[in-house]
């Protein structure tokens, strides 16, 4: 008797993992993107140079989350990149002011939604250069997306994607 229990507990139990793993409760990465609409609510100001195409892309990705882009079209960019202390080598096309936060760049939805929900003391987060398959660029992802954060013009890692 005591065996036939100790054999339904067993089954019991990889019905219950199997059952976890499904359903995506165990071992699964977190997406905070997929949670549509982190951005509701907020409005952010996205500063890009009026030829660039790519950033509208973006502006769409973060309309899709919720956000109200307004956007500002400047033949200046350097002024701005150097308004938000963005140092020159970790540039990219647009610069947007979200909050008291700076994104700079082609920055995944979920590095955004990352710094909005644990608010960390940094002036903001950004992605170098225009990678392959993030929000606005064609393309597929060819390397992890290395997010930087920035503090009093300092980059140093954020977080891979």
């Amino acid at each position: 008797m005591k065996y036939k229990i100790g054999i339904v507990a067993f089954v019991l139990s990889i019905v219950a993992v199997g059952a976890a793993f499904a359903t995506g409760e165990i071992f699964a990465p977190q997406q905070v993107s997929q949670q549509k609409g982190f951005g509701a609510g907020q409005t952010v100001v996205m500063y890009k140079s009026p030829n660039c195409g790519c950033c509208s892309g973006y502006a769409q990705a973060l309309e899709a989350e919720g956000f109200r882009v307004e956007v500002v079209k400047d033949n200046d960019m350097a002024s701005v990149k150097e308004r938000f202390g963005i140092p020159q080598d970790k540039q990219s096309c647009h610069t947007i002011a979200m909050g008291d936060y700076v994104v700079e760049g082609h920055v995944p939805l979920e590095a955004v939604a990352k710094l909005l929900k644990e608010k960390p003391e940094i002036d903001g987060i950004g992605l170098p250069r225009m990678p392959a398959g993030t929000p606005g660029m064609p393309g597929v992802k060819r390397a992890p997306y290395e997010v930087y954060q920035l503090n009093n013009g300092v980059a140093s890692p954020y977080v891979t994607i």
